[in-house]
C-alpha cells in the first residue's frame, strides 16, 4: 500500500514538474511560428526591389513569390509523419538549421535562380517546422483545457506573424536592402536553435512498421500538382491551359492513390481512420470552409483599399491592423470560450459573426468610410479566429497521442488548400462580376477593353494611356464595376461561411476534457537515448 502511495506521489511530483516548464516550451514554440508566418508575408513588399536588382522574368517573378508557399504546403505530410517516427524535436531542430542556411542564401542571391532555390529551402525548413510545433504543444500539454489556452497563444502569435511581415519588410526596406527581410532571420534561429536543444522534450510515435517512403513521395508530389494548380487559377490562368490543368489533374490522381495506399497499409503513413471520427473531419472540413471563404477576401481587399480609395500600402496594413488585432484577442480568449460555450457553438457562433462582417462590408462603396471599415475588419478577424481556434483544438484533440504530427500536416495542410482553392474560386468570382462592366464604355477601342477587364489596376493604365474623357469614363466604370465585383464576391464567401455554419453542427456539444495522462517526456539525455536504441 505504501509502495503504492509513493509510486503515486512521484507521479504528481513529475506533472508538477513538467509544468514548470511547459510553458517555456510554448515560448520557444511560439518563436519558430512566428518567424515562419512572418517569412510568409514578408516578401510581398520587397517584390518592388527585387525586381529592380535581381530584373527576374515575369515566370522567375512568380516562382520568387510561390515557391515558399508551395514547397511548405506539399512537404507537410510527409515531415509531420517523418517527425512521428523519428522524432519531433529532432526534425524541429533540422527545420531551424535550414531555415537560418536558406535565409543567408536567399539575402544575398545575385540572380533569380539562387533567389528562387533558396526560396524553395525555406519551404522545406517551414515544413518542418510546421507541423512539429504543434504535435509537440499536444504532448507537453495532455490536460485539454491548459493545451486550448496554449493553441489560443499559439493561433495568436500566427496572426501577429502574417501582420508584421509586411510592415517589418517596410521598415527594413526603407533602412537596408531588400535580402534584409531575410537576414533578419538568422540571429533569431542562432538562438532558437541551441535553446531549443535545451528546452524542448523528444518525443515519437508507436513507431511500429516502417515508414511509408513511396507513400511519402506521392503526398508530396500530389500535394505540389494540386497546390500549383489551384495557385495558377487563383492567379487568373485558364483551366485547359497544359501548365495548369496537367499538374492539377496528376495531383488529384496522386492524392487518391496515397489515400488507397494507406488504407491497404498495416501501418500507414497517415492514419485515415482519424476521418472516421466526427469531431476529427468536421473540424478539418471547417478549416477548409473558412479559408475558403475568407482568404481570396483579403487580396480583394487590399485592392480595394489602394486602388478604389487610393490609400498607400502602409496606410493599407494600417487599416487591415484592427482585423489581426481582433484575431489576437480571439486567440487569447478562446481557451474560456471553448470551455463554456463548447466547440459546436464556437465553430458555428463564429461562422456566423464572420459571415455577419461579411454582409456588413457590402456597404462599402467608391468612398471611404472608416467606421463601416473599422467594425467590419474587427468583427472579421474575431469571428475567423474563433471559427479556426475551436477547429484546430478540436481536429487536435480528437487525434492520437501517437498520430499527432500526422494530425498537425493534415490541418496545415488544409488550411493551404483552403486558401488556394479560395484564391481561385473568389478570384473567378469577381473577375465574373467585374469584367462585363467595363466590356462597353463609350469611347473605348475593343481591344482597350479587354485589357481593362483583366483587373482593376490594368483598367487604370489603359485608362492613363487612353486619356481625354474616354480615360476618365474607363477610370470611373472600371472603379464602379469594381465595387460590384467586390460585393458579388461578399455575398458569395457569405454564403460558404453559413455553410461552414451547418457543418459545425456535427462537432461535439461540450469540451471533453480527458485525464492528465502522467506518462510524461524523459528528460533530453533519457528520450535521445530511448531514440538511438
Amino acid at each position: 500500500m505504501s509502495g503504492t502511495t509513493t509510486a503515486a506521489q512521484r507521479a504528481r511530483r513529475r506533472v508538477a514538474g513538467a509544468g514548470a516548464n511547459r510553458w517555456v516550451v510554448l515560448v520557444v514554440l511560439c518563436v519558430s511560428l512566428l518567424l515562419v508566418a512572418v517569412d510568409a508575408t514578408v516578401l510581398h513588399v520587397a517584390v518592388p526591389a527585387v525586381t529592380e536588382d535581381l530584373q527576374p522574368g515575369a515566370i522567375e517573378l512568380l516562382w520568387i513569390v510561390d515557391t515558399y508557399p508551395l514547397v511548405c504546403a506539399s512537404l507537410l505530410i510527409l515531415f509531420g509523419t517523418l517527425g512521428d517516427r523519428v522524432g519531433r524535436r529532432r526534425i524541429l531542430l533540422l527545420g531551424y538549421a535550414l531555415f537560418g542556411v536558406a535565409s543567408a542564401l536567399a539575402a544575398f542571391a545575385q540572380d533569380p535562380q539562387v533567389l528562387i532555390f533558396a526560396r524553395a529551402l525555406l519551404g522545406v525548413g517551414g515544413a518542418m517546422i510546421m507541423p512539429a510545433t504543434l504535435s509537440i504543444l499536444r504532448q507537453v500539454f495532455p490536460d485539454r483545457r491548459e493545451r486550448a489556452l496554449a493553441i489560443g497563444i499559439w493561433s495568436a502569435v500566427a496572426a501577429v506573424g502574417a501582420a508584421v511581415g509586411p510592415l517589418l519588410g517596410g521598415f527594413l526596406l526603407e533602412h537596408f536592402w531588400w535580402g534584409s527581410v531575410f537576414l533578419v532571420n538568422i540571429p533569431l534561429m542562432l538562438v532558437s536553435l541551441p535553446v531549443g536543444r535545451l528546452l524542448l522534450p523528444e518525443s515519437t510515435g508507436d513507431g511500429n512498421g516502417p515508414w511509408d517512403v513511396v507513400g511519402a513521395l506521392m503526398a508530396a508530389a500530389g500535394l505540389f500538382g494540386t497546390v500549383l494548380g489551384v495557385k495558377r487559377l487563383g492567379g487568373g490562368e485558364s483551366a485547359g491551359s497544359v501548365f495548369t490543368f496537367v499538374p492539377l489533374v496528376v495531383g488529384v490522381v496522386l492524392l487518391v492513390l496515397f489515400v488507397r495506399r494507406q488504407r491497404r497499409r498495416a501501418h500507414p503513413l497517415v492514419d485515415l481512420r482519424m476521418f472516421a471520427r466526427p469531431a476529427f473531419s468536421t473540424s478539418v472540413g471547417c478549416i477548409v470552409l473558412a479559408m475558403l471563404a475568407l482568404v481570396g477576401l483579403e487580396l480583394i481587399a487590399a485592392q480595394y483599399l489602394q486602388l478604389v480609395l487610393g490609400l498607400s500600402p502602409l496606410e493599407t496594413g494600417l487599416r487591415l491592423l484592427p482585423l489581426t488585432i481582433a484575431a489576437m484577442a480571439a486567440g487569447l480568449f478562446g481557451a474560456r470560450m471553448l470551455r463554456r460555450f463548447g466547440p459546436r457553438r464556437m465553430v458555428c457562433a463564429g461562422f456566423c459573426l464572420t459571415a455577419a462582417a461579411v454582409v456588413l462590408l457590402t456597404a462599402m462603396g467608391s468612398q471611404d468610410d472608416t467606421g463601416l471599415l473599422l467594425a467590419g475588419f474587427v468583427l472579421l478577424g474575431f469571428g475567423l479566429e474563433t471559427t479556426l481556434f475551436g477547429a484546430y483544438e478540436s481536429m487536435l484533440s480528437e487525434a492520437p497521442v501517437e498520430q499527432a504530427g500526422g494530425a498537425a500536416a493534415i490541418g496545415e495542410t488544409s488550411y493551404q488548400l483552403g486558401a488556394g482553392i479560395g484564391i481561385a474560386l473568389l478570384g473567378t468570382v469577381m473577375n465574373a462580376a467585374y469584367a462585363p462592366g467595363v466590356a462597353s464604355v463609350p469611347g473605348v477601342p475593343a481591344s482597350a477593353s479587354v485589357s481593362a477587364g483583366h483587373s482593376l489596376g490594368e483598367a487604370y493604365a489603359v485608362a492613363g494611356r487612353l486619356g481625354g474623357e474616354a480615360g476618365v469614363a474607363l477610370r470611373r466604370v472600371a472603379r464602379d464595376s469594381f465595387v460590384h465585383g467586390l460585393h458579388v464576391t461578399l455575398l458569395v464567401s457569405a454564403g460558404l461561411l453559413l455553410m461552414g455554419a451547418a457543418m459545425a453542427l456535427r462537432l461535439p456539444r461540450v469540451m471533453q476534457c480527458e485525464a492528465v495522462d502522467v506518462e510524461l517526456p524523459a528528460p533530453r539525455g533519457v528520450a535521445e537515448s530511448r531514440v538511438s536504441a
